[in-house]
């Protein structure tokens, strides 16, 4: 199912019509969300490479990951447009474990019932404006929708357990997953546990 039938608030709007002799314009919408296809993967991997080499010096995807996942599962991928322009992302693919292994960092398992939300990054001009929040919830609303996911699933450095314990995740311990010196949190986000909500959400 993709992200567009399956969740109205991530309907594109319709373009503008201009009056007068030149006809119809095609005008950008001023906001967007979207699933991403392989054709994002350059602006997707600028973004990402920008926001996590400065920080902790290695990206969660590489290009070929990027294109990867969006070729396989692009309907748990979203992106927000502005004007044209992507300004954040989520990137996710399916897993069937209850834990994160290595094989996670580059599988997609088609009959998996847990989403693993490999990246969330927000361009920098963009940051500090708490859209990487509002992506996240849109997003979860989304896999809300999903009658095959139970859950949600993300590995973060320790800093940023409190912004991901805001969206609702908790806690579920030291990942078993290490880059280099890099060692992370595994976070639980419990989706099927949402079925009020769900029922409520108009899916």
């Amino acid at each position: 199912m993709s992200v567009m039938s399956a969740a109205p608030f991530l309907m594109r709007p319709p373009y503008m019509r201009s009056p007068g002799p030149q006809g119809r314009r095609h005008t950008l919408p001023a906001s967007e969300f979207r699933s991403l296809s392989p054709e994002d993967a350059i602006s997707v991997f600028e973004i990402e490479r920008e926001a996590f080499i400065s920080v902790s010096g290695e990206c969660p995807l590489h290009l070929d990951e990027v294109r990867h996942f969006l070729s396989l599962c692009p309907e748990l991928s979203l992106g927000w447009f502005e004007e044209g322009r992507l300004v954040a992302f989520i990137i996710g693919s399916l897993w069937d474990q209850e834990r994160l292994t290595t094989d996670a960092l580059t599988l997609h398992k088609p009959h998996g019932t847990t989403v693993h939300i490999h990246v969330l990054a927000v361009h920098r001009t963009f940051r500090q404006q708490g859209k990487g929040s509002i992506l996240m919830w849109r997003y979860l609303q989304y896999l809300r929708c999903l009658p095959y996911v139970r859950r949600a699933v993300l590995m973060c450095e320790e800093f940023l357990v409190p912004f991901y314990q805001k969206s609702g995740f908790k806690v579920q311990g030291p990942s078993e997953i290490t880059v280099g010196p890099l060692t992370f949190i595994e976070m639980l986000y419990p989706v099927r546990g949402h079925a009020f909500m769900r029922r409520n959400s108009g899916c």
